[in-house]
């Protein structure tokens, strides 16, 4: 069972997360379980790109093999802010770790997570390591969390990753047009960050590349949700999923990850949609 927390956040820190669309916190995090973290993950990191210090390196879901990785993605004290924000439990479903920057572009996270009623996802960004301008913060936009999301068909892309670079160099596009200014996610160990799921991220460049950038984000959905992938729908079908929860104790036996098939509705209540959108412009001009 999920161990209940005392934890509660201020009123002015929920106001700064809607406003700004990110909270840093400090959760007080036990810094010998962070240091197990990072031991227990260095081997599992392809070893060819971590001698290189490739940006995209990272341990998916490493929660299923390092028991440490569940016991953080499950804090209970994360969890009860999340709820306070949201109103629902938190379901987390994804961890990811890395040992350097990502140096990765603009994005926001409502193309791969998404949810019906929408708004009901976020990210939870634990630095396992002082993280400073030097060794590849987060970057965001304050505030972008408040635009439009943007998804493929907003910038009449196909589905799939096959599209994503175009999809990260509209997104640049949309970041010019609207004069966003960045700010860089710097700090310290122990310390989160709490981001919206529309809020425009990415890693930026590593400087000095004598260090290291141990962090852990755990993606999370809430309870009475229906969740979907946009990056591989077709508007107006979904890519249904159904996550895979990180348990709540140890004791657990992981079931297959299942992908439900895109909803379809009568061919009639379709064409009926498809007649009426033809002409309309869903994009940004």
């Amino acid at each position: 069972m999920r161990t209940e927390s005392t934890f509660q956040l201020s009123e002015s820190q929920i106001q700064e997360f809607y406003k700004e669309g990110l909270l840093h916190i400090d959760f007080s995090f036990d810094h010998v379980l962070l240091d197990k973290i990072i031991e227990k993950t260095l081997p599992l990191y392809d070893q060819g790109m971590l001698k290189k210090k490739s940006p995209g390196l990272r341990l998916q879901d490493g929660w299923k093999q390092i028991e440490e990785i569940r016991q953080l993605a499950m804090n209970s004290s994360v969890l009860a802010a999340l709820e306070q924000l949201f109103g629902r439990k938190a379901r987390p479903f994804q961890t990811l770790n890395f040992p350097i920057g990502t140096e990765q572009l603009a994005h926001s996270d409502t193309l791969h997570f998404n949810s019906v009623p929408k708004g009901f996802m976020v990210g939870v960004w634990i630095a396992l390591e002082n993280i400073d301008k030097d060794n590849g913060p987060i970057f965001y936009y304050p505030e972008s969390h408040k635009l439009k999301e943007y998804n493929m068909r907003s910038f009449r892309l196909g589905r799939g990753h096959n599209f994503y670079p175009q999809y990260e160099q509209a997104i640049q596009k949309i970041i010019s047009k609207k004069k966003l200014t960045s700010s860089l996610g710097e700090i310290q160990k122990g310390h989160a960050i709490i981001w919206h799921a529309n809020l425009l991220h990415g890693g930026s460049a590593q400087k000095d590349m004598s260090r290291t950038r141990h962090s852990q984000v755990t993606h999370c959905y809430f309870e009475n949700c229906k969740y979907y992938t946009p990056l591989y729908s077709r508007f107006p079908f979904k890519q249904y999923r159904e996550p895979i929860w990180i348990p709540e104790s140890p004791d657990y036996v992981l079931p297959e990850q299942a992908y439900l098939p895109p909803t379809r509705w009568p061919l009639r209540l379709r064409q009926n949609i498809l007649s009426k959108i033809k002409n309309a412009k869903f994009w940004e001009k």
